[in-house]
């Protein structure tokens, strides 16, 4: 993966103490995270914005913890915000005005539990969440014993398993996979031997190209079911409903963003990715085996009218 620039956390915070604030023509510093279509995404972003007249830096940062430095102004800019995994980090932001709400794609999301179509034969009354938590016994493993196992992606993509499972009172265990690499070759492993696996999947994804599954349906999402206890269907507890089932994935930029660069807000806005082109910029990456740069050329080649129509008030 090609980086140009790792400054971040200590010494970009040193750096602001000195300096005061960043120059309006400083570059523009987008975040680096640990799934493959914000990787790919992100280079296109970049791609986009230096085209647009930019110069970019890429900085490393925490998924769950970008939001915040976004608001100190470590970070300029986030594309690829999901609303189940990262919508309470990013609208407290937002709701304290150091962070916009730049745009929304036409993409929609969702991140839940999810597991191969072969496991309903062994549990029915799947996809529904009451079944699976009576099935649990089918997914225990020794590191979750007598508790069935739930493999959930990275902890710091900040889910809420374990307050799922709290809140649902579910007879699992939450075990979180170091990467979504690790999750997909669970995956494979449990599907070669048609083993029964439940575990964290999300849309759009290359995935569901790959395998015949379902997502566990819990209780519908409302406000505030993750918050107050007493909206909920158990009144003791938060988190006991499911994620959104149309997510939104937005842009988020820092609040002095369209001050320093106009004209890059201008185009940000203008930014607009479906369905299609997550999935295709993980694809890229983690079937076809292309580096995230050679991937994000790619896509940018495939998608030219599209993205120089972003470049333009007129596109």
């Amino acid at each position: 993966m090609a980086v140009r620039t790792l400054v971040f956390g200590v010494v970009l915070g040193w750096c602001f103490a000195i300096t005061g604030s960043a120059h309006a023509d400083d570059p523009i510093r987008i975040p680096l995270h640990n799934w493959t279509s914000q990787l790919v995404g992100a280079e296109v972003v970049g791609r986009i914005l230096e085209a647009a007249g930019s110069e970019v830096e890429y900085v490393p940062a925490d998924s769950g913890a970008v939001y915040e430095a976004m608001c100190e102004g470590d970070v300029d800019l986030v594309h690829e915000v999901w609303q189940g995994a990262f919508g309470v980090a990013f609208e407290k932001q937002v709701a304290k005005g150091c962070v916009i709400d730049a745009a929304t794609h036409d993409a929609l999301t969702r991140e839940e539990w999810w597991y191969p179509a072969y496991v309903e034969e062994a549990c029915p009354g799947l996809p529904d969440w009451e079944a699976l938590n009576g099935c649990a016994e089918l997914f225990v493993t020794s590191e979750t014993a007598p508790k069935g196992r739930f493999l959930g992606g990275p902890a710091e993509w900040l889910k809420g398993d374990d307050e799922r499972v709290a809140g649902l009172g579910m007879n699992f265990a939450v075990i979180n996979a170091g990467s979504a690499d690790a999750l997909w070759a669970e995956l494979s492993i449990a599907s070669e031997k048609s083993k029964p696996i439940v575990l964290f999947n999300w849309t759009p994804n290359f995935i569901e190209a790959l395998y015949d599954g379902k997502f566990v349906e819990f209780p519908e999402y409302f406000e505030g079911c993750r918050e107050d206890a007493a909206l909920g269907i158990n009144p003791e507890t938060t988190h006991d409903c499911g994620n959104p089932k149309d997510g939104y994935l937005k842009i988020g930029v820092w609040e002095e963003f369209p001050d320093r660069h106009p004209e890059a807000y201008a185009v940000v806005q203008r930014i607009n990715f479906t369905n299609l082109d997550i999935a295709v910029m993980a694809k890229l990456v983690d079937i076809d085996k292309m580096e995230v740069t050679d991937a994000a050329a790619k896509w940018l080649a495939d998608n030219e009218a599209k993205w120089k129509a972003w470049l333009s008030s007129d596109g």
